[in-house]
């Protein structure tokens, strides 16, 4: 058993909720229509990154059921086990992204659904700009958040004590856009878990294209 106390806040939450992260989750449309979005644009067999893999359901199942190569990388043990386990044609890898080395132009895609919002500004910020040097010229970065105007806000989240920092809508628009992406669309929805100790949250998807050029800065 891995000490609490040297796992990541990240790690502690999502190790705690397992699978019923995917149960509170799986209702959520636009999720679904998100990887749909994906799907239509992905040339067969691609390479795709899931940031935040969790349980490896929708995301890293929808794609990889699609022929699609899936690396998922996720802070907490338990999440692994689930999605290797759920999911045995991806792969699945145990790290922080913050950490994880990335190959410039090496993925034809990155999911990053809800992984962010544990980080400072600086780091999601810093991702971003990794990420988008993951992707070869083209690709897409499919990210969702929650937008709201917060640093190190302290509240509860299905249960579970966490520490939540984000951008407004239009700033973390401006920071992919900053990291040379395009925003192609856009939807924000208000979604309830399916938990009862869920709150209705705002959502907001984005789906966007590595500039030919490839990525700024």
């Amino acid at each position: 058993m891995v000490d609490e106390d040297r796992r990541s806040p990240a790690a502690v939450v999502f190790d705690a909720l397992g699978s019923e992260y995917e149960k509170a989750f799986a209702a959520s449309a636009a999720h679904r229509a998100s990887l749909e979005w994906l799907l239509e644009r992905l040339e067969p067999g691609s390479r795709v990154l899931d940031v935040g893999s969790g349980t490896g359901r929708p995301t890293a199942a929808v794609l990889a059921a699609a022929g699609h190569r899936v690396l998922g990388v996720d802070v907490s043990p338990v999440m692994v086990e689930i999605a290797s386990r759920q999911v045995p044609e991806g792969e699945f890898r145990c790290a922080d992204i913050r950490e994880v080395p990335l190959g410039d132009a090496a993925f034809d895609a990155v999911c990053a659904y809800f992984a962010l919002l544990q980080m400072s500004r600086e780091e999601q910020s810093g991702l971003v700009r990794r990420l988008a040097r993951a992707l070869r010229p083209g690709g897409f970065l499919v990210l969702a958040t929650v937008p709201l105007d917060v640093e190190d806000f302290d509240g509860v989240f299905m249960g579970q004590a966490v520490r939540v920092t984000s951008f407004a809508a239009q700033d973390i628009t401006a920071l992919v856009r900053g990291a040379g992406l395009t925003v192609l669309s856009e939807e924000s929805v208000m979604f309830t878990p399916t938990h009862p100790d869920a709150r209705p949250e705002p959502q907001l998807f984005l789906h966007c294209r590595l500039d030919a050029t490839g990525p700024a800065g």
